[in-house]
């Protein structure tokens, strides 16, 4: 039976992590701790965690300001256990997610996992929209979340990841707080030789964000941190990253053809609405919900023009820099 160390992050979040450690206190597999790592919060956690001391092995530490990865890195030193698992605060698990997790390492074990998330019934509109968003076919090609992503090994992520002692003490952990931290953390790690596997059942309620601006801000971000993992594995940078980007561009130009050339101009207005429709039809299909489907078409095009944005923005910072600049994950805020 293994010995898990379940490392949370904290920046500013109190009210989401109380809901988190309900959660880890109705699981049915109890041989845990739970580390809370304060990463320079100006809304401090102390008083959820201490609430909690009695129905969970808990330990809380508070550090300066140096983004999630380090974050994580702080606790994987700290951490008792010979499994760790990684969730972000803003995660919701249910109560047989620990034995899921055993149930698979003992019967087929895997050096580094990752699970997908969805939404949960209590989530709001626009948190359900967003969630259908970033699992879309029509917006991540529905790879997220699915064991062939982009064709290739699965790569974890951070919000809902597993790692043994063993992959933590050869690879050094994060090697960056920032842009892409996480799946530059899952490269290394299978390239190191280690095993990768998704675990579908082991799913989390990702929360992500409740409004469009916070959500497109992010998106934005995401799209940097694509670039710069190129800046590392410049061969992990492939053609459907463009997407987004292109989705972009074309959009936009789409007023200009109306000067130009009207055909194309009519021809773009035809092929967004097809998009819109098709968007609308599979949202209503999947969340049977009339207000999350229009919004999906919101959150579809938040996210693809953040994205979009944000990869042209550190594409083109990245034609002007020295090919061996590597980010090195500088203090910063967790995205808003």
């Amino acid at each position: 039976m293994h010995f898990y160390s379940i490392i949370i992050p904290v920046y500013n979040r109190p009210g989401e992590l109380q809901e988190l450690l309900e959660c880890l206190v109705n699981q049915t597999f109890q041989n845990f701790e739970v580390i809370i790592v304060e990463d320079g919060s100006s809304i401090k956690a102390d008083e959820v965690v201490h609430a909690f001391e009695d129905r969970l092995h808990i330990r809380y530490f508070v550090k300066e300001n140096g983004g999630q990865g380090f974050a994580r890195n702080y606790g994987f030193e700290r951490a008792e256990g010979d499994y760790f698992i990684l969730f972000d605060s803003d995660a919701l698990i249910e109560p047989d997610y620990l034995q899921i997790v055993e149930q698979r390492l003992t019967t087929d074990y895997v050096d580094l996992y990752g699970g997908p998330d969805t939404d949960h019934s209590s989530f709001t509109p626009i948190q359900k929209a967003i969630s259908y968003s970033m699992t879309s076919l029509f917006t991540t090609g529905g790879i997220r979340g699915k064991k062939n992503n982009m064709g290739g090994t699965f790569h974890p992520r951070s919000f809902n990841m597993g790692l043994s002692r063993e992959v933590w003490e050869k690879t050094g952990g994060f090697l960056t707080s920032r842009m892409g931290e996480d799946i530059l953390f899952s490269i290394g790690a299978i390239r190191s030789g280690f095993r990768s596997a998704l675990i579908p059942e082991a799913f989390i309620y990702h929360k992500r964000r409740t409004k469009f601006l916070p959500f497109f801000k992010q998106l934005k971000f995401f799209g940097r941190a694509r670039i710069n993992i190129a800046r590392f594995y410049p061969d992990e940078l492939k053609l459907v990253h463009t997407f987004p980007l292109l989705f972009t561009i074309g959009v936009c130009s789409i007023p200009f053809w109306f000067f130009i050339f009207k055909p194309f101009f009519f021809l773009g207005i035809v092929g967004v609405a097809i998009y819109v429709l098709l968007l609308f039809i599979d949202a209503l299909r999947q969340t049977k919900n009339l207000e999350v489907a229009f919004l999906s078409i919101g959150a579809a095009f938040v996210q693809l023009f953040g994205y979009g944005t944000g990869f042209l923005q550190e594409g083109f910072k990245r034609l002007f820099e020295k090919k061996s600049h590597r980010e090195t994950g500088a203090a910063i805020e967790y995205p808003s």
